[in-house]
């Protein structure tokens, strides 16, 4: 310790920020497999990350639960009964309250404590953490554990604070709960969680006003219980499930055809949409046809199969007109699950107010005034989103070398490696970071998963080699990059450009896709040949 410091500066070798997926096994792998002491904060009162402050009406993961769990423990996977084929928030976070109290994870968590600033101490080779609460700790290793969908975006409305009724947004939600009955209730956004809600609140309320800016193509979901039969079926699949989630694009369990889409017969390629369309899953979207992402004309056709499919289901056709994309193509922007999602428009109580030809001017005492006029609420929900990829990053004083701020790096331009590390910033580690798939092209928990495992063996090289630290380097960053840039820029969901995918949701962020578009099968394989190679482009000191 350094004489002059204060000895009220808590000394260990892993500071974690996050209690989620990936905060949780960065502190079992940190502290099993590693040996390290490990202090980790985060800022909910409970572990959980997305699923412990997310529990807003309808609340529902979107992979199937048989991949959506951690794979580590043979144990865990044949004590824990998922209810339904994609179960609602309450219990996936009691699957990792359940995951944190098995393995004893709660007493290296400090919960109820948002890291402020992380410092890089270039002598020492260490990283200073402080938190809201004035505590400071000091560790070799910095893992940010903090989400790629955690930092939530209201948009500055024009008097906002003038708003007399309830303004929630979605990942604020009460752990009470809030009463609809007979309110006037509005939900801004229609993304996948503002579906979610409009979908779960409709015959709930008393009137509901539903402002859309995009409308989304979306599939219907499919949603068995499970018997303790499918059960004993699906866990006899795990250790194949195990292997199979990373060899796909998307880390799930199914993936692209090898057939190409225009080689095919105009009939049987309707019929195989048909049939991937009938599995309710995402399985439409990165199980069928991987020229989907591509080229235009299949994408056209794609896009067009599943617009019939929402049209049919609107009564009003001039509400259709609004609810059917039509400014870009299937599977350009987030593609979410729904559950008689389109059939709300056709009750009475439910309006559809497009922000796009109307837009909003302002909050008021009341409600919402758009061009149009205004709507009087009693309650307000903004489905608004996040500051996807960085905004979890640059909402924390991170300092690296020569004090540089990891948010004026990043000013002229998002910089990574593998979405993993940052040149300049020795020994702080990412998972979700931006330039991987795990920051949305991804089932969460496979990527988070394979990328703490690559984390956790740098670390352990690291001490094999007698050194302190690890960085990646300017050359190895520039490489990477110049791949992703690459590999986006032949995907159609760069020539859209509109979505968060894009960072388009947030004023003055680059214009950039954030995850990594070449697949999480390709992801990991680069990230296992740097390994193999002695973590090449990586340096040590």
């Amino acid at each position: 310790m350094n004489p002059n410091q204060s000895s009220s500066v808590r000394q260990v070798d892993a500071v974690v920020v996050g209690a989620g997926f990936a905060g949780l096994y960065m502190v079992k792998k940190m502290r099993d497999d590693l040996g390290l002491t490990v202090q980790a904060f985060e800022a909910g009162q409970g572990v959980g990350g997305t699923w412990y402050w997310n529990r807003y009406p309808g609340a529902r993961v979107d992979s199937q639960a048989y991949i959506y769990q951690y794979w580590f423990s043979d144990e865990l996977l044949g004590e824990w009964d998922w209810s339904e084929r994609f179960p609602a928030q309450p219990e996936t976070e009691r699957y990792l309250n359940h995951v944190a109290d098995k393995f004893d994870l709660r007493k290296d968590i400090q919960f109820g404590t948002r890291v402020t600033s992380a410092h890089y101490n270039e002598t020492a080779q260490r990283w200073t953490v402080t938190t809201d609460g004035g505590q400071t700790v000091e560790a070799q290793f910095l893992l940010m554990g903090s989400g790629g969908l955690s930092a939530p975006v209201v948009p500055p409305f024009r008097g906002y604070e003038s708003f007399k009724g309830q303004c929630i947004h979605t990942a604020y939600w009460p752990k009470e709960g809030v009463d609809f009955k007979g309110k006037r209730v509005g939900v801004i956004g229609t993304g996948a969680t503002g579906i979610q809600v409009i979908q779960t609140i409709a015959d709930q309320v008393g009137h509901l006003t539903v402002f859309q800016r995009t409308p989304n193509y979306t599939i219907p979901m499919r949603n068995p219980k499970y018997d303790d039969a499918k059960r004993a079926a699906l866990r006899t699949e795990y250790p194949v499930l195990k292997e199979r989630v990373h060899d796909t694009f998307a880390g799930f369990n199914y993936d692209f055809t090898d057939r190409s889409f225009l080689d095919i017969p105009f009939e049987e390629r309707q019929e195989m949409l048909q049939k991937l369309w009938d599995d309710g899953s995402l399985n439409f979207w990165i199980g069928g046809f991987r020229e989907v992402f591509f080229d235009e004309k299949v994408n056209e056709e794609v896009s067009n199969f599943v617009r019939d499919r929402i049209r049919v289901r609107i009564n009003d056709p001039q509400v259709a007109a609004k609810l059917v994309p039509s400014d870009h193509g299937f599977g350009t922007r987030r593609v979410p699950l729904e559950n008689k999602y389109y059939e709300v428009y056709n009750r009475d109580n439910v309006e559809l107010v497009d922000v796009k030809a109307t837009p909003i001017d302002c909050m008021t005492e009341k409600g919402i005034r758009t061009s149009e006029g205004e709507y009087e609420l009693d309650i307000l929900i903004m489905a608004t989103g996040f500051d996807a990829g960085t905004g979890a990053l640059t909402r924390i004083d991170i300092r690296g070398r020569d004090g540089v701020s990891l948010n004026d790096a990043w000013s002229s331009g998002t910089r990574t490696t593998m979405g993993l590390q940052v040149h300049g910033y020795p020994n702080m580690f990412m998972t979700m970071g931006p330039f991987s798939p795990a920051a949305a092209f991804c089932n969460v928990p496979t990527c988070l998963q394979q990328q703490i495992d690559w984390i956790t063996d740098c670390m352990q090289f690291v001490r094999d080699q007698g050194r302190q630290a690890v960085e990646a380097t300017a050359e190895a960053e520039t490489n990477w990059i110049a791949h992703h840039d690459e590999v986006a820029q032949m995907t159609l969901v760069h020539k859209t450009g509109t979505s968060w995918y894009m960072g388009a949701n947030i004023e003055g962020k680059e214009r950039r896709l954030i995850p990594y578009a070449g697949g999480a099968n390709t992801y990991r394989k680069a990230c296992d040949d740097v390994k193999a190679r002695g973590f090449e482009g990586f340096a040590l000191s």
